[in-house]
């Protein structure tokens, strides 16, 4: 029996991708970082029936085209919207994600970029570094603290529910919007307010992103958004880059509109603005909300068992289409 082709498009974390590689069933290809620089060429070229891809990836309809065998395409990530997922269903090609197993450590990255920009530890971080502190002083970086605040979660699902637990252990009060409003028993068992999209960006002491991307919430936070915050606000994005108009919040937060920001994700990634680099009140994180070793090296497993699953006709545990 002829071996089925898998393209990984990265070397990955942990040890399924060895055990990957020893099945009989199947001929695996893993891009170096020359190959990475020509996935389409890759893909046409290898014909795959089945991609492990990374969220990077951009595997569009002429990409999916290019290859007629395939089968699946199995991206290493919770969102998939680096996928033509329309094209992929007309197609009859599997697409399957990696949920539940990065969400603490996601969480957990969020909530830092909360403490980094409430305390300004980024900024008292470079001062330190530059050997500037002379001593303590009663003014000396003051910061804004948690407790009481209301914390404002976009988006309720695995990763804003998880936030908000932490929320609530720093004594905050949590308020949330997402596209469906949960029962009113969770709401209760969980202390969550429900507010209205507006209110909840106008009265949130810290806006945490938690909403999958799609073309309709494209700068979603823009600047009428931001005008409506609080100058004592934060707003933190560990979802996806284009939720926000950075150009527009580059602004509020240059003439202090708000009071601070936190990313680990970009409008233009891995293309980052310059400014955001250097202004004191933003703390800033190359795209590591999953990065343990443990997450990563699951997260892997996971989108290996579920492209393994697809080619050997079993169902797969997180099929998106």
């Amino acid at each position: 029996m002829t071996a089925q082709r898998i393209l990984v498009t990265c070397d990955l974390p942990g040890d399924r991708l060895a055990t990957l590689k020893k099945d009989p069933r199947f001929a695996v290809t893993v891009l170096d970082d020359a190959g990475r620089r020509d996935i389409p060429g890759a893909v046409s070229g290898l014909d795959p029936h089945g991609i492990v891809a990374l969220l990077s990836d951009t595997l569009d309809a002429r990409v999916l085209g290019s290859a007629p065998a395939l089968k699946v395409v199995s991206n290493y990530a919770v969102g998939y919207n680096n996928i033509d997922t329309a094209f992929a269903k007309e197609q009859g090609i599997a697409v399957t994600n990696t949920p539940d197993v990065l969400t603490d450590a996601t969480a957990d990255i969020a909530f830092l970029l909360i403490l980094a920009v409430s305390r300004r530890g980024w900024e008292a971080e470079n001062f330190m570094r530059a050997g500037k502190f002379g001593g303590w002083l009663p003014d000396l970086f003051l910061g804004i603290g948690l407790q009481g605040k209301r914390l404002g979660i976009l988006g309720y699902g695995r990763i804003g529910s998880a936030v908000a637990r932490r929320g609530r252990a720093f004594g905050m009060r949590i308020a949330y919007h997402a596209r469906n409003r949960l029962p009113h028993a969770r709401e209760a068992a969980e202390a969550l307010e429900y507010l209205p999209l507006d209110r909840l960006i106008a009265e949130s002491d810290v806006l945490s992103l938690h909403m999958p991307y799609t073309p309709a919430a494209r700068h979603l936070i823009g600047a009428a958004a931001l005008a409506t915050m609080k100058p004592t606000a934060i707003l933190i994005n560990t979802a996806r880059g284009p939720l926000v108009d950075e150009a527009a919040l580059l602004v509020a937060l240059r003439e202090r509109r708000i009071f601070g920001a936190g990313f680990d994700v970009y409008e233009h990634e891995p293309k980052v603005d310059p400014a955001l680099l250097t202004l004191p009140n933003v703390s800033v994180l190359p795209h590591i909300g999953s990065a343990t070793i443990e997450t990563r090296a699951a997260m892997a497993a996971l989108a290996i068992d579920d492209c393994v699953a697809v080619l050997t006709g079993a169902e797969p545990r997180n099929r998106v289409v």
